[in-house]
């Protein structure tokens, strides 16, 4: 609250593994304001958050290896009006928005549908009602209608309206994926990112059954569901 000056934030895991290979990702609370947001290694300084920036809420992520953040007030005739606060998290490997960053539209293999299901932070089958897309956020937000509830880690899915066993939920995925409504059903996958559910692996569930009962039969599914 009240920013003024500047402060160097090292974050680090709370474990004793290595550093190496660990993607730090921040978002900018609503409102935040009073500084800028820098990566700093070495004294060198790379603008991530800028203060008033139309962008200040959207995601940011950089490798633990490239440096620390560089907190800096920016002037202000009334710093009482002032507070400047961001989320971070810290995971193994580039897991950011989307289930890869590299290529975050393209298809999950088999391989990668079948270990989704195992370490997802949600898992269902379901269908899409809409999508509504945000440009400023580059983001599609993907309005499901669920039939079958496998896994949630947080509440994402909440019992539909109607009943008959059937919830509903939003995720997230990459705008330039373009998702568009269409008919069928899905396995949906996907990570928990600051509360939101960002969309992970989501094969046709006809072409999901059909890879799971194949692994199934030659003993290697790495994890179990209830198929029926």
């Amino acid at each position: 609250m009240y920013p003024t000056g500047a402060l160097i934030v090292n974050l680090r895991p709370n474990t004793f593994s290595p550093s190496r290979g660990l993607t730090v990702c921040i978002k900018p609370f609503s409102g935040s304001s009073g500084a800028n947001i820098y990566l700093e290694r070495t004294g060198e300084l790379r603008l991530l958050v800028q203060d008033g920036s139309s962008h200040a809420g959207q995601v940011q992520c950089f490798s633990l290896e490239q440096g620390g953040l560089f907190v800096e007030a920016t002037p202000q005739q009334n710093i009482s009006r002032r507070t400047t606060g961001f989320q971070y998290e810290l995971t193994s490997g580039r897991r950011g928005l989307g289930h890869t960053l590299s290529a975050p539209c393209r298809p999950c293999s088999d391989t990668e549908v079948l270990l989704a299901v195992c370490t997802s932070d949600f898992v269902v089958r379901g269908s899409i009602q809409d999508v509504t897309h945000v440009p400023e956020r580059q983001e599609s937000v993907i309005h499901l209608r669920v039939s079958r509830l496998y896994r949630q880690k947080s509440r994402v899915f909440q019992p539909a309206p109607e009943g008959h066993g059937h919830w509903q939920g939003r995720i997230l995925t990459l705008l330039e994926c373009g998702v568009r409504p269409g008919h069928g059903d899905f396995l949906f996958t996907g990570h928990m990112h600051f509360g939101e559910a960002q969309l992970g692996c989501a094969p046709r569930f006809s072409d999901f059954r059909r890879t799971y009962r194949d692994a199934e039969e030659r003993g290697l599914n790495p994890c179990e569901i209830g198929m029926e």
